[in-house]
């Protein structure tokens, strides 16, 4: 079926947190929230026909921990889209992708070891190491003529100081991989995972892999799972994925984590009991619908997202030239560099929400490195886009 993604879809006074929240989050409830990641979009039809179908029955009682049917679905289509042989064993289903880095931070760490991320990056990866009591190694990427690149030396010299220096129990255990990166929209080439695996690797370290936007993907762009790369690298990792991006499920709270070595498999799941729950009813639906019977949805939604890239690219070059674009190959998010505008990061944050009216995540948020930043959802009907910028334009212009 035909999909109208132009149709606003009004979400205010649904207990929504990216709009109801709007008022406690920038202090006006008249501010365009392009924030948190999710949708203003309507879902798939068979994904909603679905979850009315089970919801017609009339207990809601616990699930299966691991329901074959959606396990299946998860196998054929990592297959169909990959060509990666996961076996049902290996598929864990956690309530979201943060519990389950919180779950694998305290599985594979001891309070006080070292977890390496690279930023800027998705927040909750810095607060699910400190709150776990161990220690963020920085590896930051740089921005090189106007592209985000991984720091392979960078990389190399953070494992070879701390494996250097005299025993301790405290050392490096984990890299947090953001594949693709959120916000700097990279879709990281198989060179550079393989790259980045192998130093991780040979210093004995596990590789925790982030790829809920892997379906995400501008022209051109190419996902490749980080496990796919080689048995070493399957064996060394866990993938955490789910529809709730891809599909604008974020509030069914559905995951899969995938983790071929059993040996890692069980330590995640000792290190779950008692406060990771399994997945909602609702949950298990929705993700089986959206990996079955989404394609024809997605493939439309990704058209009307490459369209408004495209709008807000010309938009911002011609209008507001002060802002810089960092071109995405993946997700709906798009990393904006204010550094021209002169603001220090606070301020700017205070700009954006009180003058412009446009509600955005403050770079510093992600790291350091996002400081002047911001990072915009486009995934909303165009002509929501068009008078956010039309906004932002205005705002600029007054300064």
């Amino acid at each position: 079926m035909k999909y109208d993604f132009d149709r606003v879809v009004s979400r205010k006074n649904t207990d929504c947190a990216k709009w109801d929240g709007a008022l406690s989050l920038f202090g006006d409830a008249d501010v365009i929230p392009m924030w948190v990641a999710d949708m203003d979009l309507p879902i798939a039809k068979p994904i909603t026909e679905a979850i009315k179908k089970r919801a017609d029955h009339e207990i809601y009682g616990y699930s299966l921990p691991n329901p074959k049917s959606v396990t299946d679905a998860i196998v054929n289509r990592m297959q169909d889209r990959y060509g990666w042989r996961v076996r049902p064993e290996w598929i864990v289903f956690t309530p979201g992708i943060v519990p389950a880095l919180y779950a694998a931070i305290k599985a594979y760490t001891h309070p006080g070891d070292e977890v390496i991320l690279q930023d800027p990056v998705y927040h909750p990866f810095w607060h699910a190491i400190k709150n776990n009591g161990c220690h963020v190694v920085n590896n930051q990427l740089v921005l090189h003529n106007g592209r985000y690149e991984m720091d392979f030396s960078g990389l190399e010299t953070a494992f070879a100081i701390r494996h250097g220096r005299p025993p301790t129990r405290h050392r490096i255990r984990l890299m947090l991989l953001c594949s693709p990166h959120n916000p700097v929209g990279r879709v990281w080439k198989k060179e550079e995972l393989i790259r980045a695996g192998e130093i991780a690797i040979r210093h004995n370290a596990i590789i925790v892999s982030d790829e809920v936007h892997g379906e995400l993907l501008l022209p051109g762009a190419i996902h490749t799972p980080f496990a796919t790369v080689s048995e070493e690298f399957e064996q060394h990792s866990i993938t955490c994925i789910s529809p709730s991006k891809t599909f604008n499920l974020a509030g069914l709270d559905a995951s899969a984590i995938i983790i071929p070595n059993p040996g890692l498999r069980k330590q995640f799941q000792e290190a779950r009991k008692g406060i990771l729950p399994g997945i909602n009813v609702f949950g298990f639906v929705a993700m089986e619908a959206a990996y079955r019977h989404g394609d024809g949805w997605l493939e439309q939604f990704l058209v009307y997202l490459h369209g408004n890239y495209e709008f807000l690219f010309d938009y911002i070059v011609k209008k507001i030239p002060k802002i810089k674009i960092i071109p995405p190959e993946g997700t709906y998010l798009v990393w904006l560099d204010c550094r021209e505008l002169g603001f220090n990061p606070v301020d700017l944050r205070s700009f954006m929400a009180k003058e412009a009216k446009v509600g955005l995540d403050e770079g510093y948020l992600f790291g350091p490195g996002g400081e002047g930043f911001m990072r915009m959802n486009i995934a909303c009907p165009r002509s929501v886009l068009a008078e956010a910028l039309k906004r932002i334009e205005n705002a600029v212009k007054n300064l």
